[in-house]
């Protein structure tokens, strides 16, 4: 079995949901207020903000490494080593706040990935310390002992990211699937006002799920599919969020602008899908933008 076949298979194993769910319910708690979470989510840039923090300790603690070999850049060393300690603690807090509104399976493994991380933030802070008494080879030791610990994180966290789909837009896959031809959604007079109802269009193979609004002459259409991690937008409810009329998802409340589909509140950080619509003898059409056109 692969490294990545293990790692499927500690993220099935629920022995420790019970706590999980604790260390969810305390992260939310903590990370507070609602805008203070959506700033550590990336619901302002448009991208999750923990894998850009990342990059620091990662790239600081790797240049250590390197400049540790050679012993005039060893100051050098040092202080990456501390740039990426004092980086790592932003990281951790983007990294909780995406982590409590996943799914169990990414939980678990992200609960692994978040105990490596502490290991190896100990293992550095333990370098930091033994250079600063003058034991160079001791830090040494204990910096590439953290480098080689934080390197089996981020494979995790890779892990998490391009198999599990975490941080991943999941609108994006139905989008794909959708015919790039007009969707005919029915009468106008059909839609309910103010709250989505759920219509579909045609797929390659099977049909795809659109959520649609309608405000008085209004109707905006949606891939139903929510961005974060694919909730079903048409269950969910039409509600005023920082100025904004919004579709709001049932499953942790991403808020998406229905004029344009951009996040007005997290834990998304990815704009929803959204279709162009026209309207033709009282009938609404939809289309997905011409970017989703197979080349």
């Amino acid at each position: 079995m692969s490294l990545f076949g293990v790692l499927d298979r500690l993220s099935e194993v629920s022995s420790f949901d019970t706590k999980l769910e604790s260390a969810r319910t305390a992260v939310n708690k903590v990370l507070q207020p609602q805008a203070f979470r959506d700033l550590l989510h990336g619901t302002w840039l448009g991208h999750p903000l923990h894998p850009i923090l990342a990059m620091v300790p990662v790239g600081t603690w790797l240049s250590a490494g390197i400049l540790d070999l050679l012993p005039p850049a060893r100051p050098a060393a040092t202080a990456l080593i501390g740039t990426g300690v004092a980086a790592s603690l932003p990281a951790a807090m983007a990294g909780a706040a995406d982590w409590s509104e996943q799914d169990d399976a990414v939980r678990r493994l992200g609960a692994l990935h978040a105990v490596a991380n502490v290991a190896a933030l100990g293992l550095y802070v333990g370098s930091l310390v033994a250079r600063g008494k003058g034991n160079g080879t001791l830090g040494r030791a204990l910096a590439y002992s953290g480098l080689g610990l934080a390197s089996g994180s981020a494979a995790i966290g890779g892990h998490m990211s391009y198999a599990q789909s975490s941080g991943a837009n999941h609108a994006v896959t139905d989008a794909r699937q959708l015919t790039t031809d007009w969707i005919d959604l029915g009468p106008l007079d059909d839609l309910p006002e103010g709250r989505p109802a759920l219509r579909t269009g045609e797929g390659q193979g099977t049909p795809v799920a659109l959520a649609v609004v309608r405000r008085g002459a209004r109707v905006d259409a949606f891939i139903n599919s929510c961005a974060h991690v694919g909730g079903p937008l048409a269950e969910g409810a039409v509600e005023q969020v920082r100025g904004s009329d919004c579709i709001v998802c049932p499953w942790h409340g991403s808020a998406f602008d229905l004029d344009s589909g951009e996040p007005r509140r997290g834990p998304t950080a990815s704009a929803q899908e959204r279709l162009e619509v026209k309207y033709e003898a009282g009938r609404v059409l939809g289309k997905l933008p011409n970017r989703h056109v197979s080349k």
